[in-house]
């Protein structure tokens, strides 16, 4: 990789994929690895799923790019196929080719569409890797820090909250909420705060607009994290898991959104707005799910992978926390003596075949599977991943 430039942040792990197939990838010497990150949690569906493949080749032999000015039926029967998933038969909705993208753009609705400077975050949200939702400036963003949120031992939030008080809720136009994955730390914030926070927005008529980017698409055992926290939101941003590792991403508006938009001088275009070809990968993509009933195999198996890992946090005191919901799960480490034991559980799982989610600064590994991983798989991970638990033990 001496020619490809290393921004990411992330160093190169020198594994040279070089194919994959459902949960599996091999190497050039074809070793195999199974993928606990669904590459960067897209391939919801597993690598090379032949459906998905299918609808590639299908759609590719007619056309895959026509133009934002020129109608084709796939991109309206995928519109129609996507507002089923979040119940708004009369939304409408715009496809992009990046999770970044279809926030961005359903920010800027929301900013179109208020009067207020502000919008309300939580304060680790990672939400876009540019633009105003990348920036997060404070003269236009109020990132509300709620880590005193998660010890709070009342039943309910309030407004005589000191914490909630500390919103300048007059100047607050609408709330952007990442319901839970936070840059891959699964963070996940208290029902009642989001509730509560809902609740001081809609006494603003302001706009409620929700990231999905990786937790919709049946990731956090529901089809949207927000239904976790029964938010009724107006704008919502997916991608990642919508093409099962094509670009292709989508913002979903209601139709009171889209009607009040349209009375405006609002313009967005790009290249690849609304393209045939991530049309199809996106249909073909949420009929899968819906055929193979993945969002509750998400919740069931990711329920019994939750478990199993309280219980090895429960075994070896190396493990601080285990925290998930659905396919998105992480465990956090202590630290000893100021050095942890992450890098050589993440060296040693690697070594033996698994691919999981390192995140150094944070102390913590992840695992956000293909939903349709196999149980036989994650047992097989838990069983080295004790085993190097025991190891470090030893140190």
């Amino acid at each position: 990789m001496d020619h490809v430039l290393e921004c990411s942040g992330y160093d190169f792990v020198k594994a040279n994929i070089v194919r994959g197939q459902g949960c599996y990838l091999f190497d050039d010497h074809d070793n195999k690895f199974i993928d606990f990150e669904a590459g960067v949690w897209c391939t919801s569906l597993g690598h090379n799923h032949p459906l998905i493949n299918q609808a590639i080749k299908r759609q590719i032999d007619d056309i895959a790019h026509l133009g934002f000015r020129y109608t084709n039926d796939i991109v309206e029967e995928t519109a129609v196929k996507v507002l089923d998933t979040v119940g708004l038969p009369d939304g409408k909705c715009v496809f992009l080719s990046s999770g970044s993208e279809a926030v961005e753009l359903g920010v800027q609705i929301a900013r179109c569409l208020s009067s207020r400077p502000l919008f309300l975050t939580l304060s680790n949200s990672y939400l876009s890797a540019y633009g105003d939702s990348g920036k997060r400036n404070s003269d236009g963003w109020f990132c509300f820090d709620w880590v005193k949120c998660n010890d709070c031992i009342t039943s309910k939030c309030t407004p005589q909250c000191l914490c909630l008080k500390e919103i300048p809720i007059a100047n607050i136009g609408g709330l952007i909420l990442e319901p839970g994955n936070t840059s891959g730390l699964v963070k996940l914030p208290p029902k009642k705060l989001v509730q509560a926070l809902e609740a001081l927005i809609k006494q603003q008529n302001g706009i409620i607009m929700v990231d999905e980017v990786t937790t919709g698409l049946g990731r956090t055992g529901n089809w949207y994290g927000f239904q976790h926290y029964s938010l009724q939101p107006d704008i919502i941003a997916i991608g990642k898991g919508l093409g099962n590792g094509y670009p292709v991403s989508a913002v979903i508006m209601t139709d009171n959104i889209a009607l009040r938009l349209e009375k405006t001088d609002f313009h967005y275009a790009q290249s690849h707005q609304n393209d045939a070809l991530g049309c199809a990968v996106a249909k073909e993509v949420i009929t899968v799910m819906q055929t193979e009933e993945l969002v509750k195999r998400s919740k069931l198996v990711g329920d019994k992978f939750l478990n199993a890992l309280k219980l090895l946090a429960q075994r070896y005191s190396s493990i601080k926390d285990v925290r998930g919901r659905g396919l998105m799960l992480a465990v956090e480490f202590n630290s000893k003596d100021k050095e942890s034991p992450l890098p050589l559980v993440f060296e040693k799982l690697l070594e033996k075949g698994f691919l999981v989610g390192y995140i150094p600064v944070a102390n913590l590994i992840r695992f956000y599977p293909a939903l349709t991983i196999k149980e036989a798989d994650i047992e097989k991970m838990l069983k080295v991943f004790e085993q190097v638990l025991g190891e470090i033990s030893k140190y």
